[in-house]
């Protein structure tokens, strides 16, 4: 599987049009473009509407939560803790 884009690097834009066209979130839900592009909180809550949605989804879109591959065969979450902070 190819690299995923981590979420954060979306623009509002491109995240509006994931979710409306490859995520299936209704468009009535969002605000239009024009109305967040410019705007901290529109990105924030489009960041917000993407964090909702589950690993296995995201990643057939081609996203993930952080940078690091996406463990689609195990189910395990994208989200990873380097072994130093674990203790092991």
């Amino acid at each position: 599987m190819g690299r995923l884009t981590p979420i954060v690097e979306l623009g509002v834009a491109e995240a509006l049009a994931i979710l409306t066209e490859q995520l299936a979130v209704s468009p009535e839900t969002l605000p239009p473009l024009d109305a967040i592009e410019n705007e901290d909180w529109g990105r924030d809550l489009l960041l917000s509407k993407l964090q909702e949605i589950d690993d296995r989804t995201l990643a057939a879109a081609g996203l993930s939560r952080q940078d690091g591959d996406f463990e689609q065969a195990s189910g395990q979450s994208s989200w990873t803790v380097p072994r130093d902070e674990t203790g092991g």
